[in-house]
């Protein structure tokens, strides 16, 4: 089941998400009549964001419409709550969405895994999901992973800057110098590098591993563009959450290019002067994921213990083509992403 819906995926799309991210805020819909076989009714669904919550336009907003995409088809609402600023408080936040009666209980972000090993053991009956974070082999029987195979959407990022560059250098933002987001900085390189050979390719992280303010600092990710930008790249793609704000900022001040993350940010950054500026986004389509999880869920087909992937095969990551600025490399795009999903082009996972 989880293979055929994982298939049905699209790799571009747009949505329409509101901009204002709160601590705690309860949405409902009644868009379908379909009942939760574990909790005996519509949806009860807790959804506790990454660092700087909902309004991110990235990656707490496309988790956020895959849940209200659920809720219209299910029935059902949501209690979202958001992190302090230091984000200190996640296991709290798990804690009160459980204790609250939420089910399932969605965290969002890699940062919640060791938040999850302790609260989840106290709350058997409880499913949890985590973005980003793999489960299996931990022990933590009523959690699932949602994963994704981000350096090979982030691959195709890379030759699509390689191919659209006129200076020959490109550059990369990253949020946070984590695991996770070397994945996107490994296969926009090989990317970059496979389509042109020699090409110049900045790299620089807003903030060390542990420090999770490098997803909502756009001051910080604004600098590190400019510094890109003023050093001759033209192009440059950022994986640092609402930090991108600023990478987009720079890119149209500069009169170059930027590549959004896991939303289409043609469509949700809301301003026509950086709309302009972004040629595509690498999606990683958190909301199909979560959408996916939450039917299995209302199903009863959730086991947890496991992770579920969503690559390239699936069309869980890929590019958008809003604005139509790489419409006319589109048969280089979908040659590179066959051989991806052939297994000619094997993308590495770190830089």
């Amino acid at each position: 089941m989880r293979g055929m819906k994982a298939a049905a995926l699209l790799l571009a799309g747009s949505m329409a998400l509101a901009a204002c991210a709160s601590d705690e805020d309860t949405g409902s819909g009644s868009g379908g009549s379909g009942e939760s076989s574990a909790a005996g009714g519509d949806l009860q669904i807790g959804l506790a964001y990454d660092t700087g919550g909902r309004g991110d336009k990235s990656f707490n907003d496309s988790a956020y419409a895959g849940v209200e995409a659920a809720i219209k088809d299910l029935g059902g609402e949501v209690t979202e709550l958001t992190p302090n600023a230091d984000a200190s408080n996640r296991v709290d936040l798990l804690t009160q969405l459980a204790d609250d009666g939420k089910n399932p209980v969605l965290a969002v972000g890699f940062a919640f895994a060791d938040a999850l090993a302790e609260v989840a053991p106290q709350y058997p009956d409880t499913q949890f999901a985590v973005v980003d974070s793999s489960v299996e082999g931990t022990g933590l029987d009523n959690v699932t992973g949602l994963l994704f195979a981000a350096n090979e959407g982030s691959f195709l990022g890379g030759v699509a800057a390689a191919l659209k560059s006129e200076s020959g250098h490109i550059g990369f933002v990253g949020g946070v110098e984590s695991p996770l987001i070397q994945e996107f900085e490994a296969g926009y390189v090989a990317g970059a590098q496979a389509a042109k050979p020699g090409i110049v390719i900045d790299r620089q992280y807003i903030s060390p591993n542990g420090d999770f303010s490098g997803f909502s600092d756009p001051a910080k990710g604004k600098i590190l563009a400019q510094g890109m930008f003023q050093g001759g790249a033209d192009i440059v793609y950022h994986a640092a959450g609402g930090s991108g704000q600023g990478v987009f900022e720079a890119a149209s001040e500069a009169g170059g290019r930027a590549i959004g993350v896991d939303s289409d940010q043609y469509e949700t950054v809301g301003d026509p002067a950086l709309q302009a500026v972004i040629m595509t986004s690498v999606l990683k389509r958190v909301d199909n994921a979560i959408q996916a999880y939450l039917t299995d869920y209302s199903e009863g087909s959730i086991s947890g213990g496991t992770d579920e992937v969503n690559d390239l095969a699936s069309g869980g990551v890929g590019l958008s083509t809003s604005g139509g600025q790489i419409d006319d490399i589109k048969t280089q795009i979908d040659d590179y992403t066959q051989k991806i999903i052939s297994g000619d082009i094997e993308v590495p996972t770190t830089p």
